[in-house]
């Protein structure tokens, strides 16, 4: 295991109702709030309303229509009316594109150049408005991390940026506010904390020990839960327990000690940056045809561990590449049977783009760094496999 530096400083409310302590919350950090949010479902599930009465004593401005892959353009916009309002706190509500969109405003308000430096190069954030989230949708992770990915349509680039700065001070996690979800997209996000798990998981770095056992167990909770929430939306078990395991899959935990870059974001951002496909349905597709082609002699002890302790594949009169392969076809049958389309064709995507896709995600991952070292010809195959 390596040296590493740990801390999760967001102060989070957790359960029903927790809502209530927002006007507490705020007045910590001043008057003036900017309040952002998506396409407009927390209007039809009453979360804004309740958000207004709650903040009837403060000066509220308004960032409505986050982008499912935030925009650098929705970030200038965040940034001027921060600027010009003497903002004080950045209210996010929604789930991890609304968070990520607002941590990027939050720096940029400070920052008097293009925003998109500040997700290019992350030094460069060295001063950010206190940000609270309310989250509506268990997935990202975001409401507890120093991350933040962002698209910039005219380049077809979505890239994350990472800067403890950024992480949001307070963040309320109530279970029912995802009740409304849709199954869609409950379950792309919860195959989005899969692969954050996963991600951490399939990783070269000897002698960690806790933080797999740690992710199996998230791992696990998930392929509980999700058909749970999928068939009960109301159900409160299953949605705490996704929105946690949400919180836990990237809050730092489960990669500590641990090296190296992720294989599948990388590709799956350059996806979304072309065709601007929702991301957890995107590394749904990626991720068993990534498994499949890094499967060797050399990574098959680990599939093997990740198949009989995840996913219980029986080892018995099994050899290893037996029981890894096992464990990568659960994977995706359970994909599969959350609803998931598992081939990019179903999304409309050809291979008219796969090889500019292939060459955009070599040159902005860090392939070297991966598990398993990607050549671009790497890269471009899975893509030719998930189509």
């Amino acid at each position: 295991m390596e040296n590493y530096i740990f801390q999760a400083p967001t102060k989070v409310y957790f359960g029903k109702d927790q809502i209530k302590n927002l006007p507490d919350i705020l007045s910590n950090f001043g008057k003036n709030v900017l309040l952002t949010y998506g396409g407009g479902s927390i209007k039809k599930n009453g979360i804004y309303d309740r958000v207004q009465e709650l903040l009837k004593d403060f000066n509220v401005f308004e960032l409505p229509g986050i982008e499912p892959n935030p925009r650098i353009k929705t970030v200038e916009k965040g940034a001027e009316i921060c600027k010009a309002n003497n903002i004080d706190v950045i209210l996010a509500v929604g789930g991890g594109s609304t968070i990520d969109c607002s941590k990027v405003i939050s720096a940029a308000t400070y920052y008097d150049g293009n925003p998109w430096d500040l997700v290019i190069d992350s030094s460069k954030i060295t001063k950010t408005l206190p940000l609270v989230t309310i989250l509506t949708l268990a997935a990202t992770g975001s409401e507890m991390n120093s991350s933040a990915v962002i698209s910039n349509t005219e380049k077809n680039e979505k890239i994350g940026t990472h800067s403890p700065l950024i992480t949001p001070k307070v963040s309320i996690l109530d279970p029912e506010y995802t009740y409304t979800v849709p199954a869609y997209q409950t379950a792309a996000g919860s195959i989005d904390i899969m692969s954050h798990v996963i991600e951490n998981y399939f990783n070269s770095t000897e002698g960690t020990y806790i933080p797999d056992r740690f992710a199996e167990s998230l791992l696990k909770t998930v392929i509980k839960y999700c058909p749970v929430a999928l068939i009960e939306p109301t159900n409160y078990e299953a949605r705490a327990n996704l929105m946690w395991a949400s919180s836990m899959a990237l809050s730092g935990i489960i990669g500590t000690g641990k090296k190296g870059s992720w294989t599948c974001h990388s590709i799956e951002h350059v996806l979304s940056a072309f065709y601007d496909i929702t991301h957890g349905i995107g590394l749904a597709i990626i991720t068993p045809r990534w498994m499949r082609h890094i499967l060797s002699e050399q990574t098959v002890n680990k599939f093997v561990e990740y198949a009989i302790n995840v996913w219980n594949v029986d080892p018995i009169n099994k050899d290893n590449m037996e029981i890894a392969k096992e464990g990568i076809q659960a994977t995706e049958d359970f994909f599969n049977s959350c609803g998931i389309p598992m081939n990019l064709g179903k999304l409309g995507i050809d291979d008219s783009l796969l090889d500019k896709m292939a060459h955009c995600a070599y040159e902005q991952g860090h392939f070297d760094d991966t598990y398993v070292k990607l050549t671009e010809e790497d890269i471009a195959q899975i893509l030719r496999d998930s189509l």
